[in-house]
């Protein structure tokens, strides 16, 4: 199988390297998760996320970030997508400007390391929970908190494939 290069995925020091060229008043909008199955609430969000902005990075759980947030729950082993592939498939996407992938299991020292001037999570946080929040408040950023596209999940989804929703 072909490796899954794209040119918007990087490494956090090269995105660094990238933004250290961004013009001044530059607005960097930041959201994360595992996006393991991309579904049309995905895609709408990271529509209106971009919209915050003048580019948009993505913070992308790993494989093993996801295995320990995600691997208590019912249905097949998560991720059903590798990183690599979920970080391809979401480069692809006209809403994402960058794609980097993060190790812990919350993105704060990502947060902490590329200063985003706005921190957008879905609907289903609370900005009070938002990680990161303090951070880029502290900078003079914005937290939003987006309502959610209804009646998608990437949880729902599985359970509907594998016979176990309703």
């Amino acid at each position: 199988m072909k490796p899954l290069k794209h040119p918007k995925i990087l490494t956090l020091p090269e995105f660094l390297a990238k933004k250290a060229a961004f013009p001044p008043g530059f607005r960097l909008v930041f959201t994360n998760g595992c996006y393991d199955i991309l579904h049309p609430g995905h895609v709408d969000l990271l529509a209106r996320a971009r919209a915050e902005g003048d580019a948009l990075l993505l913070g992308l759980n790993s494989d093993a970030s996801v295995r320990r947030i995600k691997g208590e729950l019912p249905g097949p082993k998560r991720p059903v997508n590798s990183e690599a592939e979920r970080a391809f498939v979401l480069a692809g996407l006209a809403s994402v400007d960058f794609v980097v992938l993060f190790d812990e299991d919350t993105p704060l020292a990502l947060i902490r390391a590329v200063q985003p001037q706005v921190l957008v999570k879905g609907g289903d946080w609370d900005i009070s929970r938002i990680v990161g929040r303090e951070v880029v408040e502290q900078a003079g950023g914005r937290v939003l908190s987006l309502p959610l596209l209804p009646g998608y999940s990437t949880t729902r989804l599985i359970e509907r494939l594998t016979g176990q929703g309703g």
